[in-house]
C-alpha cells in the first residue's frame, strides 16, 4: 500500500519494512506475488531502483517462496532496471541479476540435495525434442530449466518463453550469464537430462553461429573480392564466446563430444595468420587454458585422434600452436613496431656486423639486450612474463569491460604460445609418468604375489592378466597422446631453443626437450626420443657442425614432413647467426679441421641437459645412446677435455692446431661438466643390463669411429670412447660378465690401432680392467668361480696377438701387477698368465723380453708352491723360451738358473707334485676314455710326473743347442747336473726316454752343428769383448759343446749304469753312445777328439758289478756262488740310497732265493766291451793312418790324443782278452805303428818334445810300450793258445827299434829335424825316436830272456828278426843317429846271444836256425868292419872305449861260438875265420894323425883277434877234422897275407926311392911285421903237436922277405922288423930229436 503511494520516503520505508518481514521469513506464497507485482509497479515508475533491486534480491534468497511466473517476474524486473540510462542502477541491476541467476540454481542444487534420497524418478526419454516437456521437473529445477532456456532464446535474439515483458537485452550480458551458470553449476546440467539436452540443442548451436564472422573473416583480404560484404568479428562476443566455449569444454566435454570436435577446431582455426592480432591472442589464452589440463588433454586424444574417422584434434591443437610460433617469427606481425627503435636497430647491426668481425664480442652491441627475447631471422620478439607457470591466467579473455579490441603488445602471444608449450609438456608427462607409474607399482606387486619367474628389466608390462586390459588401454592412450603431439612440439621447441637469447627460457626448452625424450624412452616410442634427444644434441654442438649421427636422425625426420591441416611444420634448422656470447673456441673432432668451432653458452647449456638426460634417463636411451655419446664426445672434444687415470676427463690442452681457447666463465665450469659426464658413467651402475649394452654398444661404436678417423695419421684421436668404456666397466664390476666379451674385445681391437695414442689407451683401459675385475670382492669370490676368472684373465692372453711392442709391456707390466697382488691366488688362471710370458718373441725388443722376464723370475722364486701342478710344465717351457731368446744374453743365462731352481722345486717337493699329477691324470683319462680319444700328451706313457722332468730334459737340451756358445755351455751344464743330481727320481722306465729323446737326440743335433759349423775367424764378441784364439771361430766354439754334451753323457752312463743295463735295449744304447765317442774322436778337431777318448776311458771304467767276482779264466756262463754275487753288489752301491728300487735292489732280492742264478750278463757284457774293441780300432786306425796328400791344412791328430787312445787299450783289453786273437794284435799293431809315427806340429814341440840330447820318451810312446807291456804279460799267464802271440810282439817291438836309424814316415808329410824347425810357422817336427827305440830294445831283450825257448819264439825266427834289426845300427855304428844306439844294440846283441844261442844248438838238427847264422856272421862283419868312419872329434880315451866293445864281440865269438864248432854251420865258421884273420892284419882306419897312429891301430883288437885265431888254430882239442882244418886253413891265410904285404912293401920301398911311402902303407907294414912276431910268440906258446909242420914252413919261409926288409928307411918299420927278427933266434936251434910230420 504504501509503495503504491509512489511517495519517495514513504516508498523507501516501506520497502524496508517488506525486506525486514522477508528476512524473517513470514512472507507466503501469496504475499511474495503481490510483492514482486507492487514492486513491477515501481519499476515501471522508474522508483527507489536501487532499494527495489535490493528488495529482489531479499526475497528470492531469504526463502523459495517465489517460483514460477513470480519468479519470471521479478527476474524480468531485475533485467529491465538492467537496462535503465543510469549507470549505477545499470550495474547493480546486472550484479542483480547475476545474483538471482545464480540463487535460482542454487535452489535446484539444494531441491537435488532434499531429494537424492528419495526413489529415482523414471529417466526421461532421450532425444525429447519437444522444449516444453518439463514436467518431469521439480518446481526449482524448472524455474531453472526456463531461465536458462530463455537466456539461450535472448543471446540468440529471439523472444523467451517465460520471461515476459524483456524489453531489450543485449548479447555479451547473456553470454556471459550463461557463461557463469555453466561455470557455476555444471552438475545441474550434468545430472538432469533436460539441461543437458538445452546444452547440446541449444548452446552449442548458438555458440556455432555466433562464431562465424571469426570464421569467415580473412585480414587483408579486400571486400571486393567476397560476393557478401563479411561480417568483422568483434570483440567482445568473440572474447565472450571464447570463454564459453572453455567452460563448456572443460565442464561438458563428456556430453558435447561432436560439439567439442568443433569448438576445437575452430580455436585451431582462430590461430592462423590472417586472423586479426587480437584473436589469435585470445585464441592462444583459450587454448593455453587447455593445456592445463592434461586430463582433458587426454580424453581428446581418446575421442578424436584414436578414433579412426574423426579430426586429429590434439595433434592439430599442438601442431597450430607450432605453426602459430612460426608465422610469428616469419611474418612480422604488424604492431610489432612497438620495441623501441633503438632497440631493434641496436640488435639488427650487432648481429650483422659483429658476426663476421670478431666471434668475442658477438651480441655484446650495446647493452640493449637484456630484455630476455626470442631472436631468430632478423625477427626479435620479447619473453612476457605472463603467467605462473602451470595455471592458464589470460589477459585478454577478462577485458570484459573493453568493445574495441586492445593492441596486443609485442611477444605476448609468443610468450602465451610458449608457457601452452611447457605446461602442455610439463602436464603430458606428469601425467602419464604418474600413471606409469603406479601402473608399474601395481604390476611390481601382482607380479611379487604370483610369484612369477621375475623377468629381465625388459619386463613385459602386460605379463598380468587382470591388469593388462585396462593397462593396455591407457597404453595405448599414452603412446598415441606422445604420437601426436611430439612433431609439433620438437618442432616449436627447436626454432625456441634457436631463437631464445634468455637462459632462462632455454633452460625451461631444454627442459622440456628432456623431459619429452625421458617420456618417449619409457613408452618406448624410439623415433619420438631420438628426434628430440638429437635437437637437444644438435643444440649442444656449433651451428653447422658436422656430426653424422645427428644429420641423418634429422635427414630421417625432415624426409617425414608433418601436415597440419595443409600447411607443412617444417623442421626449421638452427639460424646459423646465433646472439649468444661465445664461451670457448676448439676444433672440431674431423679428419681434416678446417679452422674452429665456437661455443656459445647455450651450447654448454644444452650441453649440461644432455647430461642430466643420460644421467636421470639413461635406462630409457636404448640406441639413442650413440647420439648422446657422440655429442659428448665431440664437446668434449672441442673443449679439450683428455682422459686421465681411470678413464676420468681432466682439462688438458689440445696437441695439434690453434689450442683450445675457454673463457673463465667455461674454465670454471669444466670441473663440474667433467665430473658431471664421470657420474653419468658411474651411474651406470644402475642400469638394467639391456640398457647398460646399449650403452655399452654405443660407446663401441663411437669408437670405432675415432679409430677410423685416427688411421694413417699421427693426430691426437679422440679417446673419449675408449675412457668411458673403462670408466662403465670399472663401475659394474659386480655384473661385469654380462658386458665383459663386448667390452673387451673392442679394446682388444683399439690395441692394434696403428696410432701410438690410441693403442695406449686401449691398453690402458684394458688392462685396469682386469686388474680392476681380480681385485674386486665378485661374490661369490673368484677362488669359487674359476670360470669368472678366466674369462677375466682371456683378454690379457690376447693382447700377445697384438705386435705392438708398446702394447706387449703394457700387457706385462699387469702380469707384473696382477703376480704382485694377486700372485697366490690365480689357480686356473695360471696358463693363461704364463702364457703372456711365454708369448715373447725374440724380434720383440730388449725392454720386452726383459719385462717378461722379470714376471717369470717373479714366478719361479715366489709362486711355483701355490700353482696348480699341471702348469709347472708350462713354466719349464716358458723359462725355456727365454733361454732360447737372442736378444739378451744375461736373459738366457739367468733362464737357463731358473730352470735349475724349477728342477730343484721339483725335487723337494716331488711326492707332492707327484700326487696331484696323478690324481689330475686320472680325470683327463677318463674324460678322453669317455670321448673315445687316446690321452695326448708329450713323453706319453712315462708317468705325469717323469713327463714333467722329461719337458725340463728337453727345454734344457734344446738350449744346449743354442747358436751362442756361453747359453749351450751354461745348459749342458745344467742338464747334465740335473739329470745327475735328481735322475734318481724317475721310474726306470722313463729312463729309456732320457737316453733316446734326450741324450742321443742332443748329441745327434751338437754332433750335425759341430761338424757344419763355421770355420771363419770371429772378430770380436760384440762390442770390445776379447776372444780367447781357442775360441774364435764358430767351430772351436760348437766343440767345447761337443765335449761338455759327450762328457755329460758318458758320465750318466758311467753313473747310471746299474739303471740302465737292465733297460732291453742297453746294447743298442751302447752302440749308439760308442758311434757319437767315434765320431767326436775322429772329428777334425784336438779339443773334441781328446775329449771324446776321455769319455771313452769313462765309460770303459765300468765295472759292472758282476765282473769283479770273475775270474779270467772262467768261462762266461757260469753257477757264481751266491755270497759273492750279493757281496760285490752292495759294494757298488757306495751307499747310495736309492729313491726306488731299482734292478740292482730286485736283483739282490732274487740272489737269495733258493737257486743260484745264471747270469746272462757276463754275455752281454762281453758284447759291450766288444763293441768297445770295434770302436776303439776303428778310431785308431782312422786317426793313425796318413794322409793321402799332404797340404798346410792337412789334419794330423795331436799327441794328447794318440796317448790317450793308447791308454785306453790296456783297460779295454782287461775286458776283451779272453777272445783277443792274432787278427786283433795285427790290428793293434797297425795302430800302435801308425800312432808312434805320427809327426807333431811345430808350435807344439816345445811342451812335448825333450831336448833333443835328453833320452826321455814321450808319454806317448810310454803308453805304447804299455800297451804292449799288458799283452806281454797276460800272455805270459795265458794259455797255450796265446802264446803264439810272442812272435807278433817280437815284430812290433823289433819295428820301433828299427826307429832309431830309420824314423818312421807319416804318409808323404815332409817332416824336418826339430833343429830345422821354426816353431812360429805350421810345420811337422820329427820327434825323437832313439830313446824310444832303445827302451823297446830293452823290453825285447827282456822279453826274449824270458821267452827263447817258446815254440812259438823258436818257430817264428824270433833271434833271427833280433839279429837282423839289430844289424841296422850295428853296421851303422858311427853312422847312428845317435852314439847310444850302437852300444846298446851291442850289448843287446850280447845278451840276446847268450841265450839264444844254446837254444840254437839245442835245435840245431830241427834247422829253424839255419837262416840265422849268415844273418849273424853278416852282423858281426859289418860292426867289427864298419863302413863309417868315427867322427873326428872323437878322443883317444872314447876310440879306446869303442876298442873294447869291438874285443867283447870277438871275445863272445871265443867263447860261445867257436867253441861249439861242430854245432855250427861249416860256412859261417869259415865266415868267422875269415872276419878274425881280416881283424888280426888289417883294420886301422885309413884318417889318423902321426901322434894317435899306435892307438888307432886298434892294436888291441888285432890281437885279440888273433889270439883267438890262433887259440883256435893250434886248440889241442881237435875232435873233429873239421876244426883243425878250420886251424890251418886260418893260419895258412894269415901268413899268406902277411907274405903278400911284405912283398909289396919291399917293391913299393924299392921303386919308390928317395920319397916317404904312404903313411898308409907303412901303418900296414908295421901292422904285418906286429902280427908275425905277435904269431910266432903264439906258436911257441901252442902245445907244439898242435901246430902242422905246414905252418911252420910257412913262418920259416917268411924269414928272407923280412930280411929284405931291413933297407928300408922309416924308422918306425925298422923297429917293428927288429921286433919281427927277434923270435926268429929260436929257430935258430936245431929242433928237438923227435921232428912229427905235419900232417900227423
Amino acid at each position: 500500500m504504501g509503495c503504491g503511494t509512489k511517495e519517495p520516503k514513504i516508498t523507501q520505508l516501506c520497502l524496508a519494512a517488506i525486506q525486514r518481514l522477508m528476512s524473517h521469513e513470514v512472507v507466503s506464497e501469496a504475499a511474495a506475488g503481490n510483492i514482486i507485482n507492487m514492486l513491477w509497479q515501481l519499476m515501471e515508475n522508474s522508483l527507489e531502483e536501487l532499494k527495489l533491486l535490493q528488495t529482489v534480491l531479499v526475497l528470492l534468497t531469504t526463502n523459495t517462496v517465489v517460483h514460477d511466473e513470480a519468479l519470471s517476474k521479478a527476474i524480468v524486473l531485475c533485467f529491465r532496471l538492467h537496462f535503465t540510462k543510469d549507470n549505477i542502477t545499470n550495474n547493480t541491476a546486472a550484479a542483480t541479476v547475476r545474483q538471482v541467476v545464480t540463487v535460482v540454481f542454487e535452489r535446484v542444487v539444494a531441491e537435488d540435495e532434499r531429494y537424492k534420497d528419495a526413489v529415482d524418478q523414471p529417466a526421461a526419454v532421450q532425444g525429447n525434442s519437444n522444449r516444453r516437456s518439463v514436467s518431469t521437473l521439480k518446481p526449482c529445477a524448472k524455474d531453472a530449466y526456463m531461465l536458462f532456456q530463455d537466456l539461450c532464446q535472448l543471446v540468440n535474439a529471439d523472444a523467451p518463453y517465460w520471461l515476459v515483458g524483456m524489453t531489450e537485452m543485449t548479447r555479451t550480458f547473456g553470454l556471459e550469464l550463461l557463461e557463469s551458470v555453466l561455470n557455476d553449476f555444471p552438475q545441474v546440467f550434468l545430472q538432469h537430462q533436460e539441461f543437458s539436452f538445452l546444452l547440446k540443442e541449444r548452446v552449442c548451436p548458438l555458440v556455432i553461429k555466433l562464431f562465424s564472422p571469426n570464421i569467415k573473416f580473412r585480414q587483408g583480404s579486400t571486400t571486393s573480392s567476397s560476393p557478401a560484404p563479411v561480417e568483422k568479428p568483434y570483440f567482445p562476443i568473440c572474447m565472450r564466446l571464447l570463454r564459453v566455449v572453455s567452460v563448456l569444454i572443460k565442464q561438458f566435454y563428456s556430453l558435447l563430444v561432436t560439439e567439442c570436435e568443433i569448438f576445437l577446431s575452430l580455436l585451431v582455426k582462430f590461430l592462423d595468420a590472417d586472423k586479426p592480432q587480437w584473436l589469435r591472442a585470445v585464441a592462444v589464452e583459450s587454448i593455453h587454458r587447455l593445456c592445463v589440463q592434461p586430463q582433458l588433454l587426454r580424453s581428446f586424444c581418446q575421442s578424436y585422434d584414436m578414433k579412426q574417422h574423426s579430426t586429429k584434434v590434439f595433434r592439430d591443437i599442438v601442431n597450430a600452436l607450432g605453426s602459430f610460433i612460426q608465422s610469428l617469427f616469419l611474418v612480422p606481425s604488424t604492431g610489432n613496431t612497438s620495441a623501441t627503435p633503438n632497440q631493434t636497430g641496436s640488435n639488427a647491426s650487432g648481429n650483422t656486423g659483429s658476426a663476421q668481425t670478431n666471434p668475442g664480442v658477438l651480441g655484446m652491441g650495446g647493452g640493449a639486450t637484456v630484455l630476455p627475447a626470442f631472436e631468430y631471422r632478423g625477427t626479435w620478439i620479447p619473453i612476457l612474463n605472463v603467467t605462473v607457470q602451470g595455471s592458464a591466467k589470460a589477459t585478454y579473455l577478462e577485458m570484459l569491460d573493453k568493445v574495441e579490441p586492445p593492441t596486443i603488445p609485442e611477444g605476448y602471444a609468443m610468450s602465451v604460445a610458449f608457457h601452452c608449450l611447457l605446461d602442455l609438456v610439463r602436464g603430458i608427462t606428469t601425467m602419464i609418468e604418474g600413471e606409469l607409474g603406479e601402473a608399474e607399482t601395481v604390476i611390481q606387486t601382482t607380479t611379487e604375489a604370483t610369484s612369477l619367474p621375475a623377468q629381465s628389466s625388459e619386463q613385459d608390462l602386460l605379463s598380468v592378466s587382470d591388469q593388462s586390459e585396462k593397462e593396455l588401454v591407457s597404453r595405448a592412450v599414452w603412446e598415441e597422446m606422445v604420437n601426436a603431439c611430439w612433431c609439433g612440439l620438437l618442432a616449436a621447441l627447436s626454432l625456441l631453443l634457436d631463437a631464445s637469447t634468455d637462459e632462462a627460457a632455454t633452460e625451461n626448452i631444454l627442459k622440456a626437450e628432456l623431459t619429452m625424450a625421458a617420456l618417449c624412452g619409457r613408452l618406448g616410442l624410439v623415433t619420438s626420443r631420438d628426434a628430440f634427444i638429437t635437437a637437444i644434441c644438435k643444440g649442444s654442438l656449433p651451428p653447422h657442425y658436422a656430426l653424422t649421427v645427428l644429420n641423418s636422425t634429422t635427414a630421417a625426420l625432415s624426409s617425414k614432413s608433418y601436415s597440419i591441416q595443409g600447411q607443412n611444420v617444417q623442421m626449421i634448422s638452427p639460424s646459423s647467426e646465433s646472439h649468444q656470447q661465445v664461451v670457448a673456441v676448439g676444433q672440431p673432432l674431423a679428419l681434416q679441421p678446417q679452422g674452429t668451432v665456437m661455443l656459445t653458452s647455450k651450447n654448454i647449456q644444452c650441453m649440461r641437459t644432455l647430461l642430466n638426460l643420460a644421467h636421470f634417463h639413461g635406462a630409457v636411451l636404448g640406441t639413442s645412446w650413440q647420439l648422446v655419446l657422440a655429442t659428448l664426445q665431440h664437446l668434449v672434444w672441442i673443449l679439450g677435455l683428455k682422459p686421465s687415470v681411470g678413464g676420468a676427463l681432466k682439462p688438458g690442452r689440445a696437441v695439434e692446431g690453434p689450442s683450445t681457447v675457454l673463457t673463465t666463465a667455461v674454465m670454471t665450469d669444466l670441473p663440474s661438466i667433467s665430473s658431471m659426464i664421470s657420474k653419468l658413467f658411474e651411474n651406470s651402475q644402475y642400469l638394467d643390463d639391456v640398457s647398460l649394452h646399449h650403452l655399452i654398444n654405443a660407446l663401441c661404436s663411437l669408437s670405432l669411429e675415432a679409430m677410423d678417423m685416427a688411421y694413417g695419421n699421427n693426430k691426437e684421436p679422440s679417446l673419449f670412447a675408449v675412457a668411458k668404456l673403462l670408466e662403465t666397466g670399472l663401475v659394474n664390476m659386480r655384473r661385469i660378465e654380462i658386458l665383459w666379451r663386448p667390452l673387451t674385445g673392442h679394446l682388444l681391437e683399439v690395441c692394434q690401432h696403428p696410432n701410438s695414442r690410441m693403442r695406449e689407451w686401449g691398453a690402458e683401459a684394458l688392462t685396469s680392467l682386469i686388474k680392476a675385475g681380480l681385485t674386486f670382492k665378485h661374490d661369490p669370490p673368484l677362488s669359487q668361480n674359476q670360470r669368472l676368472q678366466l674369462l677375466l684373465l682371456n683378454p690379457l692372453k690376447e693382447l700377445s696377438n697384438i705386435s705392438h711392442p708398446d702394447i706387449r709391456i703394457k700387457q706385462l707390466e699387469c702380469v707384473l701387477q696382477i703376480l704382485q697382488s694377486q700372485g697366490d691366488s690365480l689357480g686356473p688362471g695360471w696358463p693363461l698368465v704364463l702364457g703372456v710370458m711365454g708369448a715373447i718373441q725374440s724380434d720383440q725388443g730388449e725392454s720386452l723380453i726383459r719385462t717378461a722376464f722379470q714376471c717369470l723370475q717373479l714366478v719361479v722364486t715366489d709362486f711355483l708352491p701355490t700353482m696348480p701342478c699341471t702348469c709347472l710344465q708350462i713354466v719349464v717351457e716358458v723359462a725355456g723360451s727365454f733361454g732360447l731368446h737372442n736378444q739378451e744374453l744375461n736373459i738366457s743365462l739367468t733362464s737357463i738358473g731358473l730352470l735349475w731352481n724349477i728342477s730343484d722345486y721339483f725335487f723337494q717337493r716331488g711326492e707332492i707334485i707327484e700326487k696331484e699329477l696323478n690324481k689330475e691324470e686320472a680325470v683327463l683319462q677318463k674324460q678322453a676314455e669317455e670321448k673315445g680319444v687316446l690321452l695326448n700328451r708329450p713323453f706319453h706313457p712315462a708317468s705325469p710326473f717323469d713327463c714333467l722332468w722329461l719337458c725340463l730334459y728337453a727345454k734344457l737340451g734344446e738350449l744346449c743347442v743354442d747358436p751362442r756358445p756361453a747359453v749351450r755351455k751354461s745348459a749342458g751344464q745344467t742338464l747334465f747336473s740335473t739329470i745327475g743330481a735328481h735322475g734318481t727320481l724317475l721310474q726306470h722306465s722313463t729312463w729309456h726316454t732320457v737316453i733316446w729323446k734326450v741324450l742321443f737326440h742332443l748329441l745327434d743335433r751338437v754332433r750335425e752343428s759341430s761338424t757344419t759349423a763355421d770355420k771363419e775367424k770371429i772378430e770380436s764378441g760384440g762390442g770390445n769383448i776379447l776372444i780367447h784364439h781357442s775360441r774364435d771361430t764358430a767351430e772351436k766354439q760348437w766343440a767345447e759343446t761337443w765335449v761338455l754334451t759327450l762328457a755329460g753323457v758318458a758320465r750318466i752312463f758311467n753313473t747310471r749304469r746299474y739303471l740302465l743295463q737292465p733297460l732291453g735295449d742297453f746294447s743298442q744304447a751302447w752302440d749308439v753312445l760308442l758311434d757319437h765317442i767315434q765320431s767326436a774322436a775322429l772329428s777334425k778337431n784336438n779339443e773334441v777328439s781328446l775329449a771324446a777318448l776321455k769319455s771313452f776311458q769313462e765309460i770303459l771304467q765300468i765295472v759292472s758289478p758282476v765282473r769283479e767276482s770273475e775270474k779270467p779264466e772262467t768261462p762266461p756262463a757260469i753257477n757264481v756262488s751266491v755270497p759273492l754275487v750279493v757281496g760285490t753288489t752292495t759294494a757298488t752301491s757306495l751307499g747310495r740310497s736309492f729313491m726306488r728300487t731299482d734292478s740292482i735292489g730286485e736283483r739282490i732280492g732274487i740272489y737269495n732265493g733258493s737257486e743260484p742264478p745264471v747270469i746272462t750278463d757276463e754275455i752281454e757284457d762281453l758284447n759291450l766291451w766288444w763293441a768297445a774293441w770295434n770302436s776303439w780300432y776303428r778310431i785308431g786306425s782312422e786317426s793313425t793312418r796318413p794322409p793321402i796328400t799332404c797340404d798346410k791344412l792337412t789334419f794330423i791328430p795331436s799327441q794328447p790324443f794318440l796317448t790317450a787312445l793308447i791308454q785306453i787299450f790296456p783297460a779295454l783289453y782287461q775286458h776283451i782278452k779272453t777272445g783277443f786273437s792274432m787278427d786283433d794284435l795285427q790290428k793293434l799293431g797297425v795302430i800302435l805303428h801308425g800312432a808312434v809315427s805320427v809327426p807333431i806340429s811345430s808350435d807344439a814341440s816345445p811342451f812335448i818334445l825333450p831336448s833333443y840330447t835328453e833320452a826321455v820318451l814321450t808319454s806317448l810312446q810310454e803308453a805304447v810300450l804299455t800297451a804292449l807291456d799288458v799283452l806281454q804279460k797276460a800272455i805270459c799267464v795265458g794259455s797255450e793258445g796265446m802264446q803264439i802271440m810272442y812272435p807278433a810282439i817280437f815284430d812290433q817291438l823289433l819295428a820301433f827299434v828299427e826307429f832309431s836309424c830309420k824314423p818312421p814316415q807319416y804318409g808323404q808329410l815332409e817332416t824336418k829335424h826339430i833343429a830345422n824347425a821354426k816353431y812360429n810357422q805350421a810345420e811337422w817336427v820329427a820327434l825323437n825316436y832313439v830313446p824310444f827305440a832303445e827302451r823297446s830294445l830293452e823290453v825285447v831283450v827282456d822279453l826274449y830272456q824270458k821267452t827263447a825257448c817258446h815254440k812259438a819264439v823258436v818257430t817264428e825266427k824270433v833271434l833271427q828278426n833280433i839279429i837282423k834289426t839289430l844289424r841296422i845300427p850295428l853296421s851303422l855304428k858311427y853312422s847312428c843317429p845317435s852314439e847310444s844306439t850302437w852300444k846298446l844294440a851291442v850289448s843287446s846283441l850280447l845278451k840276446v846271444l847268450s841265450i839264444g844261442l844254446p837254444v840254437a844248438r839245442q835245435h840245431a838238427s830241427s834247422g829253424k836256425f839255419d837262416s840265422m847264422w849268415p844273418e849273424l856272421a853278416n852282423t858281426f862283419e859289418d860292426f867289427l868292419f864298419t863302413k863309417s868312419t868315427p867322427p873326428d872329434n872323437l878322443s883317444i880315451q872314447e876310440f879306446q872305449k869303442n876298442e873294447s866293445i869291438d874285443v867283447e864281440v870277438v871275445q863272445l865269438i871265443s867263447t860261445e861260438i867257436l867253441p861249439y864248432a861242430n854245432f855250427i854251420p861249416k860256412e859261417f865258421v869259415g865266415q868267422i875265420m875269415t872276419m878274425l884273420n881280416k881283424g888280426s892284419i888289417h883294420s886301422q882306419s885309413s884318417s889318423f894323425t902321426e901322434a894317435e897312429i899306435d892307438i888307432r891301430m886298434r892294436e888291441e883288437f888285432s890281437k885279440v883277434c888273433f889270439e883267438t885265431l890262433l887259440q883256435f888254430s893250434f886248440s889241442n882239442k881237435v875232435t873233429t877234422p873239421q876244426e883243425g882244418y878250420i886251424s890251418r886253413m886260418a893260419l895258412s891265410v894269415l901268413l899268406k897275407r902277411s907274405q903278400d904285404v911284405l912283398h909289396r912293401y919291399i917293391e913299393d920301398e924299392r921303386l919308390s926311392g928317395k920319397c916317404p911311402l904312404p903313411r898308409q902303407q907303412v901303418t900296414e907294414i908295421i901292422f904285418v911285421l906286429k902280427a908275425v912276431s905277435t904269431l910266432i910268440d903264439s906258436l911257441k906258446k901252442t902245445q907244439p903237436e898242435n901246430v902242422d909242420s905246414s905252418t911252420w914252413a910257412q913262418v920259416i919261409a917268411l924269414y928272407p922277405t923280412l930280411v929284405e926288409c931291413i933297407t928300408c928307411s922309416s924308422s918306425e918299420v925298422c923297429s917293428a922288423l927288429k921286433e919281427a927278427l927277434v923270435p926268429f933266434k929260436d929257430f935258430m936251434h936245431p929242433p928237438a930229436a923227435k921232428v912229427q910230420n905235419g900232417e900227423s
